[in-house]
């Protein structure tokens, strides 16, 4: 019989809490509860270790256990996922899985000499150790505040605690406990009153139970002694001697892994040299000999001294002290991580139809179809479309005057290279696009479109009148010559049309990001990202003309990767671009024009001595030159060029002396008869200037202010000092002042004065993983395992502080309703934002004061969290909204997720102990926790692609942003990557979903909009109402 005294108690504690509790099951039944209590159970039925629900959602775990007193099989359900645990390997869904395992539920991975799973929709985690013939230990861990969640199981004893936590079939049964004295149990107790005390009898009799009939099974016996010794811990005598007493072998470990009975959980490794942050258990594990780490990135199980960790780039390993190169930098393996030079390549400024990157690579779509001042130095240049003209002197081949050098370098493109080191190439077919590439060292102070070239984006935005517009639009119309139209038509005005399109029936620019693709082997140099929604919304308003459009979108990247030195091979035939050249001309990717002309023949080419990056277009091959007449000809039947003109081949009087014109080079007589000490001067020797010289100054009709007076903002002739000045559309008198991103600025003389003091950072993310570095750089990385979103321990740095994120999933799986934030001061305190609410953790010897180490308030729907000592604050919206404020001392001493807050948003995109820029989702991998492990991110799926009905919903919700509910913030705050964002987080046709993601990023918009000042009444009580619960009424807020 089953004594009935025992009374089972699984959730016990009606005090919230954050302390973990465990319940256990091992050796051939013995079960320990969460609050300590254990007894035996002999059955080979299958028994519900546990069973419940949490908001709405179901855990369940059931074992199995074999005629050998080891669990067979152990099955674990979280919201309908179903777990098998068995001998020979794990099934998910019926599907055999490695690990570690990843779904958007649950992570399944090696923990120690364990193997566990944690739930990411509730604090549970399944720890297992399997062995050759069954499951031997099971633990199951939930915190405190949790463990009420059945209030039936308190009025439950144990026999029918068992009884109803069986599932009867026609071929199991339950069977009385039976026990023997055991010598092996009696000797081993023994040893053990020092730790176990009072608990000895109890412990022996279990022991008895559970090696009745196993007696010779290594496996059952070691599998109790293991547990016992587990709770004596290291300070007991039994900790030393148990194995030699028992007869129990220590577990052989793989490779060079060594045994530990107490040793790390996650081994620290190549990737991770020191997961001691992780705040993990020591645990029985194999680990590598003390001063060697886990070789993970090749196979097997090697362990290495962390200076000869290999590196990784391209999918190709690299040994300690391998280089690779590009044009622009050199990057050297040292200790597992890329250490790079300084990039060597000049700034160059890309304007590309309506889009444009500065100098410093800021990235943005200018308004309309305007003139502008590209990039404004001494000499201004005015480019027209299908011609090159220097006045009304068409360049058919080359121009040389004492500023400039302007020839055909292909039949797309032409150069031209001035005389203070600035180089301009601009395609010229089939559009027009312009590549400003100033010299490395560059001493003139560049303004205009391309921005200042000072490795600063944060700036890049200012005006002509010397303010810093935080909007593309009016920082692009202080900027451009005469007039615009009114109503400036939005970048992609058919977005809707488009985004059926690309979505939903070809791949079109998706072919950029295509990981096997044509463009695949560039990925890892240049990210394709940007490209990728450039070629977008080139192509969205192209008309009848969408191929060539998507071939110049293609072309821009294919270039970028070409100045690296890295060619992506034969696009152009890949994805149906090909050229069809004239004449007998061929099509290179690498077309060279020096000494590959007829003209080139007739003296130093001028075209050799201006470097700059290759370009693509149509051309001669070797041993051929091109003529005059655009045909490629061989040497022999090359014209001769001279300061009078082109001569055919053969010979030819000029200026009364007797020439020969052979294979394009000009000989004539030297005997021109002179006297008195002059010397022969013959025309067809001596270049000539030919720059256009006019005396022709015009002045076009018009109506203009009088001498000494300017025209101001409102249409007025007014002296200097009266000129108005103008910020986000708004007018302002002279010596009105404007406060904006930590400046303020006066006006005067036209123009805005500003004085500078140190701004904080800002880094938000939110919804399915959109985020805002520091250096407001945006991107998309949505990954389901735990990262590191801002750190200091960089490079050579101890570090003090990290904050880490891990999103937690909707009902619907590929969304993500709330994000869990750990804030880790090193050695003092661990917050937890989750679930609403922070709770703490004290590290090990805390001393200091906690409400002087920081504070927590509600404010709004908001909590913030703040650390004055340490300049750091987090606000979390209690869903998935996270913004972390650093103060101006963080200042590039900070990295993860969150960038380097360095004012450079080109930057910020370095994986984790390296110096490689990659793309998002290569960056947010590198970022990835080491523990516990988690699986890459291999695959984007984004929600509009994959909910594609659901797409006319959330474009047509989210116009809110573009609307006029906005309008006064869009000079003020770019709309457009708060509009995608929105589009995004609202595809989804799950009510939770798409409410919360539609809600949330709006509010971050609103947000930034308070910020410059202006607050905005958005929400409704049928748009995003908020409600509060103390008196029932709802409330809103601009945020």
């Amino acid at each position: 019989m089953i004594p009935t005294t025992w009374i089972w108690v699984l959730f016990f504690s009606l005090v919230s809490g954050t302390r973990p509790y465990t319940c256990k099951m091992f050796g051939s039944g013995i079960i320990q509860t969460f609050n300590a209590s254990s007894f035996h159970v002999r059955t080979n039925c299958p028994f519900t270790l546990t069973h419940f629900t949490h908001d709405q959602v179901d855990y369940d775990i059931t074992t199995l256990r074999g005629d050998d007193g080891l669990l067979s099989q152990m099955e674990i359900i979280v919201n309908k996922i179903r777990t098998v645990v068995q001998i020979g390997g794990i099934l998910v869904e019926k599907k055999s899985v490695s690990l570690p395992y990843d779904h958007t539920y649950q992570h399944i991975f090696q923990y120690g000499t364990y193997t566990r799973l944690r739930s990411l929709l509730f604090p549970l985690s399944v720890t297992w150790h399997t062995l050759p013939a069954g499951i031997d230990t099971v633990m199951v861990r939930l915190l405190q505040k949790h463990i009420h969640t059945d209030k039936n199981i308190f009025t439950k004893n144990l026999e029918q605690l068992i009884t109803s936590s069986m599932i009867p079939d026609d071929f199991c049964q339950i069977r009385d406990n039976v026990f023997a004295v055991n010598h092996l149990c009696n000797k081993f107790f023994s040893h053990t009153m020092d730790c176990l005390q009072d608990r000895n009898p109890h412990f022996l009799r279990l022991c008895e139970e559970n090696m009745y009939s196993y007696e010779s099974s290594n496996y059952v016996r070691c599998s109790f002694f293991s547990e016992v010794v587990q709770q004596c811990r290291h300070n007991s005598y039994i900790w030393i001697i148990w194995r030699t007493l028992t007869g129990c072998a220590a577990p052989t470990c793989p490779g060079d892994l060594v045994y530990e009975e107490q040793g790390a959980a996650f081994v620290p490794s190549c990737s991770n040299f020191n997961p001691s942050h992780s705040r993990q258990n020591l645990i029985r594990s194999c680990v590598c000999p003390e001063g060697s780490v886990l070789n993970d990135q090749t196979d097997g199980f090697h362990c290495v001294n962390i200076s000869k960790c290999p590196c990784k780039f391209a999918g190709r390993s690299y040994v300690s002290g391998d280089k690779r190169s590009t044009n622009c930098q050199t990057c050297v393996c040292q200790a597992g991580g890329w250490h790079c030079s300084e990039n060597s390549c000049p700034p160059r400024c890309l304007l590309e139809g309506q889009f444009v990157t500065t100098f410093d690579g800021k990235q943005y779509a200018v308004p309309g179809k305007c003139a502008y001042v590209a990039s404004q130095v001494i000499v201004t240049y005015t480019f027209s479309i299908n011609s090159v003209k220097v006045g009304d002197e068409e360049i058919s081949e080359l121009h040389e005057s004492d500023h400039a050098l302007v020839f055909w370098q292909s039949s797309m493109f032409v150069q031209v290279q001035t005389s203070f080191g600035m180089k301009i190439q601009v395609q010229m077919s089939p559009e027009i696009q312009l590549y400003i590439t100033l010299p490395r060292n560059n001493p003139y102070n560049v303004s205009g479109l391309c921005g200042n070239s000072n490795n600063d984006t944060t700036d890049d935005f200012t005006t002509s009148t010397g303010i810093v517009e935080n909007s593309p639009q009016p920082f692009a119309l202080s900027w451009s010559v005469g007039t615009c139209a009114a109503n400036i038509p939005p970048i992609c005005s058919n977005f809707h049309v488009a985004f059926e399109y690309f979505f939903n029936k070809t791949p079109m620019c998706s072919v950029l990001r295509d990981q096997t693709g044509i463009f695949a082997k560039c990925h890892d140099h240049i990210p394709a990202d940007q490209f990728y929604t450039t070629c977008v919304g080139r192509t969205c308003n192209c008309g009848s003309h969408l191929q060539q459009c998507l071939c110049v979108a293609l072309g821009s990247y294919a270039k970028a990767c070409a100045i690296l030195g890295v060619a992506v091979g034969d696009w152009r035939k890949a994805t149906n671009c090909t050229l069809t050249c004239a004449n007998n001309q061929q099509f290179f990717y690498d077309t060279r024009t020096c000494n590959h002309t007829c003209r080139s023949l007739s003296g130093p080419d001028p075209r050799c001595w201006s470097g700059d990056a290759p370009v693509e277009g149509c051309g001669c091959p070797e041993g051929t030159h091109l003529n005059q007449g655009g045909v490629c000809t061989p040497k022999s039947e090359c014209e001769c060029h001279y300061s009078g003109g082109a001569i055919q081949p053969g010979p030819v009087v000029i200026d009364g002396l007797q020439c020969l014109c052979e294979n394009g080079e000009l000989h004539c007589s030297k005997d021109c008869g002179c006297r008195n000490g002059k010397v022969c001067y013959h025309c067809s020797e001596r270049p000539v200037n030919t720059a256009q010289k006019t005396c022709d100054i015009r002045c076009p009709l018009g109506c203009y202010c009088p001498h000494d007076q300017y025209e101001d903002h409102r249409g007025n002739c007014v002296s200097m000092d009266n000129c108005t000045c103008v910020y986000s559309g708004k007018v302002f008198a002279p010596g009105q002042h404007v406060k904006t991103n930590c400046k303020t600025c006066t006006c005067g003389q036209g123009r805005w004065h500003c004085t500078d003091e140190p701004c904080p950072g800002q880094c938000q993310v939110y919804g399915n993983g959109h985020y805002q570095t520091f250096d407001s750089k945006w991107y998309r990385f949505n990954g389901h395992c735990q990262y590191t979103l801002v750190e200091d321990h960089c490079g050579n740095e101890n570090g003090s502080f990290s904050v880490s994120v891990e999103s937690v999933p909707c009902c619907d799986e590929e969304m993500t309703c709330s994000r869990s934030i750990v804030l880790d001061i090193y050695g003092t305190v661990t917050l937890t934002l989750s679930d609403q609410r922070v709770t703490r953790r004290l590290q090990t010897n805390t001393t200091s004061p906690m409400d002087l180490l920081y504070a927590t308030r509600t404010v709004g729907l908001y909590i913030i969290v703040s650390v004055p000592s340490k300049g750091i604050t987090l606000i979390w919206d209690k869903h998935t909204r996270i913004t972390v404020e650093l103060q101006p001392n963080w200042r590039s001493r900070v990295c993860g997720l969150c960038g380097n807050f360095d004012s450079s948003a080109m930057n910020d995109l370095r994986t984790s102990g390296s110096a490689v820029l990659s793309s998002p989702m290569v960056f947010g991998n590198s970022w990835k926790a080491a523990t516990p492990p988690c699986s890459d991110v291999t695959t984007e799926m984004f929600p509009c692609k994959r909910n594609s009905y659901c797409a006319a919903w959330a474009q047509r919700r989210c116009m809110i942003i573009t609307s006029d509910t906005f309008k006064d913030c869009h000079l003020k705050v770019d709309p457009e990557p708060y509009y995608q964002a929105c589009v995004q987080e609202s595809c989804s046709c799950e009510f939770e979903g798409k409410f919360l993601g539609f809600c949330t990023a709006v509010a971050a918009y609103a947000e930034a909009c308070s910020d410059q000042g202006v607050c905005v009444n958005w929400r409704t009580p049928a748009q995003c109402r908020t409600l509060n619960l103390s008196t029932s009424d709802f409330l809103f807020f601009f945020g």
